[in-house]
């Protein structure tokens, strides 16, 4: 059976993403747009869509042309929807990095995805620097300031006419975020300018966002759900948005009092924090009055503590994936009982089904969706694509969940095997294969693990036959190979990894292995 929205469809928003966002931008004037949590400098709407122009002009006098990739690879800052409008604006398509990455893994999205510039900060240009070599990346621009390197700044200061692009919102794609979908590698989602902007459109039905909101930007920007919610919804409605470059506890709580921020999306580990950590008592929040998680499962009951300490009606979920940019589900902020542990109601324009292993529609099984969010394609992975579509426009997502009588999702399993650590996309497979590379270790394979609240990466470790070796060696091997995100955290030494005949590794054995310890 086919599950529509019960809320009107939005028209497909066909145009650039810069002009979906900042077509106000003039209207909203002096209002501040973007404001730096930590030194407190802003800029103003008006300010933020001349300078988008600017860094257009300036990146067209370099040579950047329609079609071209631009890497983005910096933590939130005030410059970071300049840099990214300003490259939509040129025509070009802007592939976000993780900030977390190292040099081997930011190589490896470098030429994938055959970036000609790389934008960044100073602070990162040791890894960028050494991830350069052999891509098509020809030079290396910062943000702020760093000796031998030119700066957006220059970019900004350009005297070139605008460049006069067309873009056909359908087909060009404005992001090109990573993920490793429901398997396997990480994979260049194309995400087109009507993908993302109708997304936008979409989500505007259920999150009501007030022009005189202020929002606080902790989850990064590269990261699709920041990118889409954090930046290009409250953009695009005339909020303010105060930029956080990582999330500490500390900070963050006095940015939210300080700044008087109305409104924090954040992920489960923020909503823990929140609800229990002595630190929230005597901090002035009186000002925040929406919380929504999303990125990865919340319990409904650490849900509804938070919404008790901070005296919310609740804290709202949401649900998508990097593939549906993102957005499919959300928690009405205007219902006056959402169900805990619920991740919302369907987006309009929207469909969905869910699936049984059998391949018929079931009460509970694979969630699959259709609709104008969904991406266009993996970049150069048909094959990858196709396994992922089928060939009537449904994305299977690899979720299992159920739908209560009010139209509310609930994601109550995963068919796919990547760990969601802090809402971090964690490949077992990548990990297995940095494992394997240690020659004091004979096998190996990784699950998710529950652990504090949160999905961590162990591993079952086969040891060379006469190999000394701790399970601190295992965990600072893969940590000095991989983002701080991915590092092992638990280790377990087993002397055979279960595996099918196939080769394959049989997870499941590991994963009923943990729960008979519990």
């Amino acid at each position: 059976m086919i599950i529509t929205s019960e809320f009107p469809p939005v028209e497909v928003l066909d145009v650039p993403i810069h002009d979906a966002v900042l077509g106000r931008a003039q209207e909203f004037g002096d209002r501040p747009a973007m404001v730096d949590g930590v030194t407190g400098e802003e800029i103003s709407y008006a300010q933020l869509d001349q300078m988008t122009r600017r860094v257009a002009a300036g990146l067209a006098e370099l040579g950047i042309r329609h079609g071209d990739v631009i890497a983005l690879y910096s933590p939130n800052t005030i410059l970071y929807p300049v840099v990214f409008y300003g490259a939509t604006r040129a025509g070009a398509t802007v592939t976000t990095v993780n900030a977390l990455y190292t040099a081997d893994e930011l190589h490896k999205q470098l030429v994938d995805s055959k970036a000609k510039l790389l934008v960044t900060i100073s602070l990162f240009l040791p890894v960028a620097t050494a991830a350069i070599e052999g891509t098509d990346v020809s030079e290396i621009f910062v943000c702020d300031q760093a000796e031998g390197y030119r700066s957006v700044t220059e970019l900004l200061a350009s005297t070139a006419p605008e460049p006069e692009v067309t873009i056909d919102p359908a087909e060009d794609v404005a992001v090109l975020p990573y993920s490793s979908g429901t398997t396997g590698a990480a994979k260049g989602v194309m995400l087109t300018h009507r993908n993302i902007g109708t997304n936008i459109s979409q989500a505007e039905v259920m999150i009501t966002l007030a022009e005189e909101e202020r929002i606080i930007a902790i989850l990064p920007f590269f990261h699709i759900y920041g990118l889409s919610v954090l930046m290009n919804l409250p953009l695009r409605l005339g909020a303010t948005v105060v930029v956080l470059p990582k999330f500490e506890l500390q900070q963050f709580l006095t940015t939210l009092d300080e700044q008087r921020i109305t409104r924090a999306f954040v992920a489960p580990p923020v909503v823990l924090a929140l609800a229990k950590h002595p630190a929230v008592d005597g901090v002035n929040l009186s000002a925040l009055k929406h919380v929504t998680s999303a990125a990865a499962p919340l319990d409904g009951e650490l849900a509804e503590a938070c919404a008790k300490r901070l005296g919310l009606h609740a804290v709202l979920q949401a649900y998508g994936m990097t593939e549906l940019s993102p957005g499919t589900h959300a928690v009405p902020q205007d219902d006056p009982e959402p169900p805990p542990g619920a991740v919302g109601k369907l987006f309009p324009s929207t469909e969905m089904r869910l699936v049984g292993a059998d391949g018929n529609d079931a009460d509970e099984g694979e969630i699959w969706i259709r609709g104008p969010q969904v991406m266009k394609g993996y970049l150069g992975r048909p094959a990858d694509t196709d396994a992922t579509i089928d060939r009537d426009g449904w994305l299977h997502t690899g979720d299992i969940g159920r739908v209560d009588a009010r139209g509310y999702l609930y994601v109550v399993d995963r068919v796919k095997e990547l760990i969601k650590y802090h809402g971090y996309q964690v490949p077992p497979a990548e990990l297995e294969a940095v494992l394997l590379t240690d020659d004091r270790i004979a096998d190996a394979a990784v699950i998710g693990v529950s652990a504090d609240g949160n999905e961590v990466p162990k591993a079952f470790v086969v040891p060379m036959p006469g190999a000394e070796l701790t399970e601190a060696d295992v965990m600072e091997y893969v940590a000095a190979r991989v983002a701080p995100y991915k590092k092992i955290r638990q280790v377990e030494f087993i002397e055979a990894v279960p595996k099918a005949a196939s080769g394959k590794i049989l997870r499941r054995e590991l994963r009923a292995r943990e729960a008979a310890r519990e």
